[in-house]
């Protein structure tokens, strides 16, 4: 099979590249996805996330390496492995970062991707729910609500923060992200909007279009250092997918520089060692991975939460008829409600800390929640310094990658996890929660807020990822680059790549809005690029 342009990958990106490149009908386009098809009702209700997220037909189920910045702990990455990629399986927060992030990146080189650059591209995607406005779109593919429901605890929290000195943001991705407020939610009438639904099952009729579901790239073919084609297995037997003009990489942080790596780009020692023919050695292919890591403190409080108002058959049956029947109630909520952005140093210009407060808690929400109430306020550093890599452990494209993330190796980053909890502990000493809460279930009082060795240690000991790898691809025009500020991947031809790992460094939060902004940026440059 031929085609115009072949993308791999059905993801965040990889879906809006899919729909715009397919607007010209004498063009046509291939998507090769490793999942299937976005069917599963779980996948559409907003809380399913805590089913989906430990599917192994929906989720890639990667594992990190034993990190040393977590005291040799091995933790899941959770990846989505369907239509719509992680946006079908993520927590349904849209969030686009701060302002500076994008002018950072302009400031390494990075031509057409400052802030001034890429904020059209966040308003055509988006349909605000509030509608058009200087920061906000509204008449984009991609619906952004505001949350059906609230929980007391919650509201109460959010009340504590203002209290301590925090002032509330009612759109934390309009004008200024600071401050604490609500998270807006990637749903439409209480069903999860991923990137597949609204950029792929609104065009997957169209006749110059193909989605190739259970197709497993194993490499990039190249006739010199021109991208030709894409082999890989479907139902057990070799396909190869042939590109006239351009191959698109959508695959991920993960994903992607794997599938670089098996193509022949990379470190040459590495693709030596697993006998990979070199087509291009850059020993920055798989490095520089970026993620945001969460210490996670828990309360025990006096009023319900999620962990008992969702326990037994009648509420299950009432809170499913609820939903059945209006679209409402618990089932419509996301991973978390309330949101933060604040600063644990008042000298700092933009904040670097951010909270998600979820109304429950669990050692694990995917096989269940504590059987007492509380709240858990999780919180992260929004721009970490420890950078980490991905690495082949074979030439067998079906091994999952080595993911060593080497988290909180800067003493910035041990510093900034131990002050977030602290500004956590700050908050919930407030009037507006303090009398609803019974204890501090974790860290717990034992720990003295003058210890920082305790704190980094429990961090160390507990804290996981908030699911948001970037920055393995990264673009740029300096030696540390894998592809350039039109997202080309140096040292070959008509490949790009177009996703996460294409970062230069993490944004301030969480990732999915702005892979939909990249899939968004990197249509323009190839449709320019093709015109040119």
């Amino acid at each position: 099979m031929k085609f115009d342009y072949v993308i791999i990958g059905a993801g965040s990106s990889g879906c809006v590249i899919a729909n715009r490149l397919s607007e010209d009908p004498r063009k046509s386009v291939a998507v090769l996805e490793a999942g299937g098809r976005d069917i599963s009702p779980w996948i559409h209700i907003p809380v399913g996330y805590f089913r989906t997220i430990k599917d192994p037909s929906l989720n890639w189920m990667y594992r990190t390496e034993a990190d040393p910045g977590l005291n040799g702990r091995a933790i899941n990455w959770p990846r989505g492995k369907t239509w719509g990629g992680s946006s079908s399986i993520n927590g349904l927060l849209y969030v686009r970062g701060q302002s500076a992030d994008y002018d950072n990146w302009r400031q390494q080189g990075n031509v057409g991707w400052a802030w001034q650059d890429v904020l059209p591209l966040f308003k055509r995607a988006e349909c605000w729910e509030d509608g058009e406005s200087e920061f906000r779109g509204g008449s984009g593919p991609l619906s952004v609500s505001k949350p059906q429901k609230s929980w007391p605890i919650v509201d109460a929290w959010l009340k504590a923060a203002q209290q301590a000195g925090y002032p509330f943001n009612e759109d934390y991705n309009g004008e200024d992200q600071q401050g604490v407020g609500y998270f807006q939610l990637t749903s439409r009438n209480g069903r999860r909007c991923s990137s597949a639904q609204a950029y792929l099952a609104p065009v997957r009729g169209r006749k110059n279009l193909q989605i190739i579901s259970h197709f497993h790239t194993n490499r990039i073919v190249f006739d010199g250092n021109r991208a030709i084609a894409v082999e890989g297995q479907q139902d057990g037997a070799k396909e190869v997918i042939h590109a006239r003009n351009e191959i698109i990489l959508s695959a991920g942080a993960i994903g992607s520089p794997q599938i670089l790596m098996l193509s022949g780009i990379g470190p040459a020692g590495d693709l030596r060692e697993h006998g990979i023919p070199i087509l291009h050695d850059n020993k920055h292919v798989g490095q520089n991975l970026q993620d945001h890591l969460q210490a996670r403190p828990v309360y025990k409080v006096k009023v319900p939460t999620v962990n008992t108002r969702t326990r037994g058959a009648l509420n299950i049956a009432r809170i499913a008829t609820e939903y059945a029947l209006r679209r409402s109630g618990p089932m419509t909520m996301a991973a978390s409600l309330g949101a933060a952005y604040l600063k644990t140093r008042p000298e700092l210009e933009t904040p670097d800390i951010q909270f998600h407060i979820q109304p429950f808690s669990a050692e694990d929400p995917t096989t269940g929640v504590d059987d007492f109430d509380a709240f858990t306020a999780s919180v992260l550093q929004l721009r970490p310094e420890s950078t980490g890599e991905i690495r082949l452990k074979s030439a067998d494209p079906k091994e999952h990658p080595a993911i060593r993330p080497n988290y909180l190796s800067t003493p910035t980053d041990q510093q900034t996890i131990v002050d977030g909890i602290r500004v956590a502990r700050h908050i919930c000493r407030q009037a507006a929660v303090v009398d609803w809460i019974t204890c501090e279930h974790k860290p717990g009082p034992h720990i003295s807020d003058d210890d920082d060795e305790a704190l980094l240690e429990w961090a160390r000991n507990t804290a996981t990822t908030i699911y948001h790898p970037t920055g393995t691809c990264r673009m740029g025009v300096d030696d540390r680059a894998v592809v350039d500020p039109r997202l080309r991947v140096y040292g070959v031809e008509r490949l790009r790549v177009a996703d996460c790992a294409i970062m230069p460094m993490i944004v301030s939060g969480n990732t999915n809005a702005p892979a939909i902004m990249i899939g968004e940026k990197a249509s323009e440059l190839v449709l320019e690029d093709a015109n040119a």
